[in-house]
């Protein structure tokens, strides 16, 4: 099931707001060589690279059907790729500033991850991370739950995706241990305030849920959103509701 950048960009307003706290935190270094992980329909690569008009930006996103949305942004400092995260690790080329926003969390293994990253950064190279607290937010324990339940269990094939974001201290340890100074780290809630549970199912229709649909036929699909739906109205009895959205956000440099 492929990305649809019309159903994601249906919260564009909220999904912005970290990535701007996120690159207020960047410093002007002028001539860097930056990658954007994860960078979607590139909108927000070309906003850096308008902010930061002397580096030189690559955008890279596994999705094809996002990336068809970023042809029309491309000039001499800002240009895009198909790839994944892994597979730009496993390059020979480094960065002066490793950007991604809300990405990650799509990654496995973040105790392994981030090292790699760092070792991706030239020397003062800066870092600037931004991911969904996933196991602190409603509608994505609701998922992970439903999933771990039958029917939804055999039908999944006993699948589910528990989230690789870690806790704050965490990162800090990990950043720290691998020469990152002058470390910002925070979480914060992001709301999203709610007139009907359908702007709720919406919200992580466009993310989160996508490769549990995946996997499943139709029907199954049809029965797991129905489902999906109804413990969403369960856990906000309240409209219009807040749904207080958590991210991670953190910045910082190497040695």
């Amino acid at each position: 099931m492929p990305w649809n950048p019309e159903v994601y960009n249906q919260f564009k307003n909220i999904r912005f707001k970290p990535f701007f706290d996120l690159a207020d935190l960047i410093a002007d270094e002028k001539e860097m060589k930056a990658i954007d992980l994860g960078c979607g329909t590139g909108e927000q690569t070309a906003i850096l690279a308008e902010k930061f008009s002397e580096a030189t930006f690559i955008g890279i996103d596994s999705s094809f059907e996002m990336l068809e949305k970023s042809k029309s942004l491309e000039n001499e400092h800002l240009h895009f790729r198909q790839a994944t995260t892994e597979e730009i690790l496993e390059s020979n080329e480094n960065w002066d500033l490793i950007f991604s926003n809300a990405a990650l969390q799509w990654s496995d293994n973040h105790n392994k991850l981030f090292p790699k990253l760092i070792s991706k950064l030239n020397h003062n190279g800066q870092l600037a991370i931004q991911m969904p607290y996933q196991s602190g937010n409603i509608l994505n324990q609701i998922l992970f739950e439903m999933a771990g339940e039958e029917p939804f269990k055999t039908q999944l094939n006993n699948w589910n995706r528990p989230s690789a974001v870690l806790t704050i201290d965490e990162y800090a340890q990990i950043l720290f241990d691998n020469g990152i100074e002058d470390l910002n780290l925070s979480q914060k809630v992001y709301p999203i305030i709610a007139e009907d549970h359908e702007t709720l199912f919406n919200f992580i229709s466009g993310s989160a849920l996508i490769p549990y649909l995946e996997k499943l036929d139709d029907e199954q699909q049809k029965v797991f959103t129905t489902e999906f739906k109804q413990r969403i109205t369960k856990s906000f009895r309240k409209l219009p509701a807040i749904y207080s959205f958590k991210r991670v956000l953190m910045y910082g440099r190497k040695k």
